[in-house]
């Protein structure tokens, strides 16, 4: 078995809106020369591109995916919303929620993006991979089953955890995002669930404003299954690395999943335009190293990771490089040029115990 890498040329043309940045253009807000979101197609076609030259990607098993069907897309989001969806792409396309526009056929590429992270969690759980990378795109951990938000049109991992629960009766699975900012869609959707742990690391007050907070444990049979882990700004490696050791694989061992799943956002790197992070591509191939072990200690090695965040054009396919690596236990190297002015940006030895004392202070508090 081979670690897989789902992809598809189709989700690189998932078009945006009238946006510089994340404001729309009108009254005093200029057109920028590029145009449209940030979350733009080139961090992940860079990515693939670096994968290729680097000779990495002949280690991966290569595959696309079907769309996930309507059913599969019932399961977490209303009919409503659904036609609401469809109606507007098959027309010019347009926007629904909040920072999220498409282009002409927007669903179908919403719903392959889906497919892609669907398809990943099936072959890993068959034993046709032994674990999966899925570059989907648009991203997903941010869309409400009724509101999409924050660049996500549709709830992939959720819609691809449900696929699994019907088709193969998948039991306990834990939710990992890394992405910088907080997992709100997935939250919502498995707030008052006992069969999925939602674990989100964010940085604190960025993205949405008002969730994230740390006391949201979850409701009803879901209480405590939900754990919030907001970071303050300026937090790097060893924060990073901390808060995997003393709140994430605890929790995990607690929970003991079936399968992990861990939305992969690269939007905490020291160099990107929407965050405040400091984490390098060797905190993503360190964490990535450290969930896949408890990964085999906790569910024969069940491990799918799903693309999210992150905005730096340049430095996005490094920490991406970095992950997948990690991920297939390739030896094969990507030197990140920004290590030496990352390194020198790193919190300051007082800085740094802040942090840690901070995220001891969250681990007695969530009981990890």
């Amino acid at each position: 078995m081979a670690t897989g890498f789902l992809w598809d040329e189709r989700c690189f043309w998932h078009a945006g809106g009238n946006y510089a940045a994340t404001m729309q253009i009108g009254g005093l807000v200029q057109p920028l020369a590029a145009g449209g979101l940030p979350e733009n197609p080139e961090t992940k076609r860079r990515l693939k591109n670096l994968l290729d030259v680097t000779g990495l990607s002949a280690e991966l098993t290569h595959a696309s995916a079907d769309p996930a069907t309507w059913e599969d897309l019932r399961r977490i989001h209303p009919e409503s919303y659904l036609q609401s969806f469809k109606a507007l792409s098959d027309e010019n396309g347009g926007e629904l929620g909040q920072r999220t526009p498409f282009a002409r056929g927007g669903f179908e590429i919403a719903a392959l993006s889906a497919g892609l992270a669907k398809s990943a969690v099936d072959k890993v759980l068959t034993g046709a991979l032994s674990n999966a990378y899925a570059l989907s795109r648009p991203p997903g951990h941010h869309c409400l089953p009724d509101w999409p938000n924050g660049f996500c049109l549709l709830a992939n991992i959720a819609i691809a955890i449900e696929a699994a629960k019907a088709t193969h009766g998948l039991g306990r699975v834990a939710v990992l995002d890394w992405d910088v900012h907080h997992g709100n869609g997935t939250e919502a959707i498995f707030y008052d669930r006992d069969d999925v742990l939602a674990i989100s690391l964010h940085q604190d007050g960025n993205y949405p404003l008002d969730t994230g907070e740390i006391e949201a444990r979850g409701t009803g049979r879901g209480e405590g299954c939900n754990i919030n882990v907001p970071l303050p700004a300026g937090c790097g490696h060893a924060a990073y690395v901390a808060a995997m050791e003393r709140i994430v694989l605890p929790a995990l061992h607690k929970f003991k999943p079936d399968m992990i799943i861990v939305a992969c956002g690269y939007d905490a790197s020291g160099f990107d335009p929407l965050a405040q992070m400091l984490m390098t591509a060797e905190t993503f191939g360190t964490l990535t190293t450290m969930i896949k072990q408890a990964a085999a200690d906790l569910c024969g090695g069940r491990l799918v990771l799903v693309h999210e965040g992150g905005y730096s054009e340049v430095y996005v396919p490094f920490c991406g490089h970095a992950t997948i690596a990690a991920l297939a236990g390739s030896a094969i190297d990507a030197p990140d040029p920004m290590a030496p002015n990352l390194r020198r940006r790193q919190p300051s030895a007082r800085v740094e115990a802040f942090q840690l004392s901070l995220i001891d202070e969250m681990a007695a508090y969530l009981g990890t």
